[in-house]
C-alpha cells in the first residue's frame, strides 16, 4: 500500500503505479503530503461509472480547481498495460490531453472506453472496495432516476452530468505510508502549488 485516503465515509487504501507513471504518482504523493487534499470532497458521484474528487478550491468545488506540482497542468502518462477494466482504478480528470492537474477520479467498474484518454497511476485495494461500493450508493442531488436511466441505457456520461452527493464526502488527509521519493528534493522547477484556489473555468470531466 502507498496511500490511505481518509473520507468521511472510511478508508481507501491505494496501490500507486510508482515506475509506469512517476510523474503521476510523485504529484499525487507530493500533493497528499502537503496536505492539499485535505477538506477536498467528492464533488461527483455517477453510479455505474466513477467517483471524481481533488478539486480544492472552496469556492467551486466542482471540477473547475486545482494545480500540479509541475504547474497548472502536466502530461499525460498512458500505459498500455495499465486499464479501466475494474471496479477500483485511480486515474487522472483532466480537461483534454495533458491537462492533468490535481483532480482525479475511481471506476465503480470497467470503464475501458477511457483508456488512452487518461492517466491510470493506482488502484483501490480490494479489502476496501465494499467502502467504494457504499460512496457509489450515496444520494445525489441531481441524480434523479430519469436522468440515471437514460445513462444506462446510451452507456455514456454527458459533460454536462455533475451528480453532486447532497451529503458531501469529505477528505480529511490522505496518508502516505510509502514513498520512493522520501527524502529527494521536487523535480527542477517543480513546486506545492497554494491552496485554495481560485482558477479559471477548465472544469476536469471524465466522461
Amino acid at each position: 500500500m502507498a496511500a490511505r485516503v481518509e473520507t468521511s465515509m472510511g478508508s481507501l487504501r491505494l496501490t500507486l503505479h510508482y515506475s509506469k507513471t512517476p510523474l503521476t504518482s510523485r504529484n499525487f504523493l507530493e500533493l497528499a503530503k502537503s496536505g492539499y487534499y485535505d477538506g477536498c470532497i467528492v464533488h461527483r458521484v455517477v453510479p455505474g461509472f466513477m467517483m471524481q474528487t481533488g478539486d480544492p478550491d472552496p469556492t467551486s468545488s466542482n471540477g473547475s480547481g486545482g494545480e500540479s506540482i509541475y504547474g497548472p497542468t502536466f502530461q499525460d502518462e498512458i500505459v498500455a498495460s495499465l486499464s479501466h477494466d475494474r471496479t477500483g482504478v485511480v486515474s487522472m480528470a483532466n480537461a483534454g490531453f495533458n491537462t492533468n492537474s490535481s483532480q482525479f477520479f475511481i471506476t465503480f467498474q470497467a470503464c475501458e472506453h477511457l483508456d488512452g484518454k487518461h492517466t491510470i497511476f493506482g488502484q483501490v485495494e480490494d479489502s476496501d472496495l465494499a467502502t467504494l461500493r457504499e460512496m457509489e450508493c450515496v444520494k445525489v442531488g441531481k441524480g434523479d432516476r430519469l436522468v440515471l436511466a437514460i445513462l444506462s441505457m446510451i452507456k455514456s456520461t454527458p459533460k454536462w452530468l455533475c451528480l453532486r452527493p447532497t451529503k458531501p464526502i469529505k477528505i480529511f488527509g490522505i496518508h502516505v505510508e510509502e514513498d520512493p521519493w522520501a527524502g529527494h528534493p521536487l523535480p527542477p522547477g517543480a513546486c506545492i502549488p497554494d491552496k485554495p484556489l481560485v482558477t479559471e473555468d477548465k472544469n476536469c470531466c471524465v466522461q
